[in-house]
Formats: C-alpha cells, sequence, structure tokens
C-alpha cells in the first residue's frame, strides 16, 4: 500500500480478440514494509515468474467476469469447509521457503519500547507458516480470519479471529489502516471476488505496509475458480497481479519464485 491436486493446463483467451494467458513450459515517515518486498523482488527479475509482472500490459479493464470466477462445485463454501481439515497443504519445503520469505520481509518483533505490529492473515486455518517469535504480544497482534473455527482457535499465534466466507461476504472486520502486513497463503485461487476482497486489504493496511499472496500449484480443483483451473503458473503470477492491478491503491507490484527445489517439491510462488 502506498505511503499516503495436478489441474490440466489448457490455454485460454481472456476476451475476444485478447491474446492467450502467458504459459510455464515444464513447470511518508510512515515505515514501508512494501517498498522492502518489492525491492526484493527487483534484485530476482531474472526469473521468467518475476518477469511476469515486470510489464504486464494489463488491459484498460479488469478481464475476469463471472464466466471465470466460476467453479466446478457452486455449493455452499461454508459446508465444504464444515469439517475442520488439520492437515498441510502443501509440503513442507513449500512451507519452509514460505516462512523463510516472510522473515525477511515482516518487520521485526517488537520488543519493549518499540511501536505495536499488526498482522493479518486471510484465509488462516490452524497453521499460518509464519516465522518463529512472530505470535501474539502486548506489542505484536496477529488476526486470522478463515472459514472454520475449530481450525482457527487450534492456531496458536493469533491474537484473535474472525470466521468468514469471503466469497458471500467479501469485507474485513477491521478498521481502516490496523495491519502491517496481510498475508493470504495457497487461498487466492479459491476467491471469486477478488477486487473486492483486494479493496478490503488496502483499506486495512497501514500506510507502507504490505500485502503478500502466496499459492502453489495445488487447490481443491472443484472449488478454485475456472479461470485458475484452466490456466499454469505464469498465468497465475499475471491474474493474481491484476487482482491488486485493477484493485487500486497498490504500488511496487512484483512476484518471485521462492520454490525450494524445482521439480522436487511443491512450487511456491508469492505476488
Amino acid at each position: 500500500k502506498p505511503v499516503p491436486p495436478t489441474v490440466a493446463r489448457r490455454s485460454v483467451f481472456l476476451a475476444s480478440g485478447m491474446a492467450p494467458l502467458l504459459r510455464l513450459a515444464g513447470a511518508s515517515s510512515a515505515v514501508s514494509y512494501a517498498s522492502a518486498a518489492s525491492a526484493r523482488g527487483a534484485s530476482n527479475s531474472s526469473s521468467e515468474i518475476a518477469k511476469v509482472l515486470l510489464d504486464p500490459k494489463y488491459p484498460e479493464v479488469f478481464p475476469f467476469g463471472e464466466k471465470e470466477m466460476q467453479r466446478y462445485d457452486e455449493s455452499s463454501d461454508f459446508m465444504f469447509y464444515a469439517q475442520p481439515r488439520f492437515v498441510k497443504h502443501i509440503d513442507d519445503d513449500a512451507i519452509g521457503a514460505l516462512t523463510k520469505y516472510y522473515k525477511e520481509v515482516f518487520p521485526a518483533v517488537p520488543t519493549d519500547g518499540d511501536d505495536k505490529v499488526a498482522l493479518l492473515d486471510v484465509c488462516s486455518s490452524w497453521i499460518s507458516h509464519y516465522p518463529e517469535g512472530y505470535e501474539a504480544s502486548a506489542n505484536l497482534r496477529v488476526s486470522g480470519l478463515g472459514m472454520n473455527e475449530d481450525e482457527l482457535k487450534k492456531n496458536p499465534i493469533l491474537s484473535d479471529y474472525a470466521v468468514r466466507d469471503l466469497n458471500e461476504d467479501p469485507t474485513l472486520p477491521y478498521e481502516d489502516n490496523t495491519f502491517d502486513v496481510v498475508t493470504n497463503a495457497v487461498s487466492v485461487d479459491y476467491l471469486t471476488k477478488p477486487l473486492e476482497m483486494m479493496k478490503e486489504v488496502n483499506r486495512v493496511l497501514k500506510p507502507g505496509g504490505l500485502a503478500v499472496m502466496s499459492f502453489s500449484n495445488r487447490c481443491f480443483p472443484t472449488k478454485a475458480v475456472s479461470v485458475w483451473t484452466a490456466t499454469g503458473d505464469l498465468d497465475h503470477i499475471w491474474i493474481v497481479g491484476a487482482y491488486f492491478h485493477f484493485a487500486g491503491g497498490f504500488e511496487g507490484l512484483a512476484a518471485e519464485d521462492i520454490s525450494p527445489k524445482p521439480g522436487k517439491t511443491d512450487p511456491m510462488y508469492v505476488v
């Protein structure tokens, strides 16, 4: 925010006359955490993933409509997520890579005398993959918003949590300018109202705050939106970048491939 399972990867056309999406062959005075993350992305700009957002050539209007946001299973998400899943949705190597990335871009854990820090994990669960030390304390707020209360109750780092289906109500139940960082891990592919949600992310971020959307190539394919299941990894970078771009209010858009062992473990990407 500015200061003040394997799925078939088919080519997809966004609209009449548009080129197909990209493909990946083979597989203020305010502190600005966003600037640091963006600079990090720029230093890794030689990767194919990073290049996607260097010149994404977005159209004038948001290219995704109701058709692209449809899912194979349009039944209630609350019903789908009613049973708690105390499992990891990416492998341990990918989790480790994400945790390492968080450690490098998050504000430092505050100590006595430091300004308070607030983090929000959207689409949270029983685990947030945050680095050691990032847990609720007098100076550190860690909020979680997710679909299953039993899972959220088990998350040991949270100060507070809220249960919400963002596909029914994409608003975030927090005041403006509340959080230094907002994260979303391996869940952006399920959002059917991504623009509304990203506008809310911008609203609740403090000036200079950082939003991190991370994802792999694993998902519940019946619940992921159709534009996601029809495309590949490079496309997904472009799609998530479009969510930021068209929501407005963000700067320093960058992508990074943080996959720990390409071809051997789950891939991991951040925008």
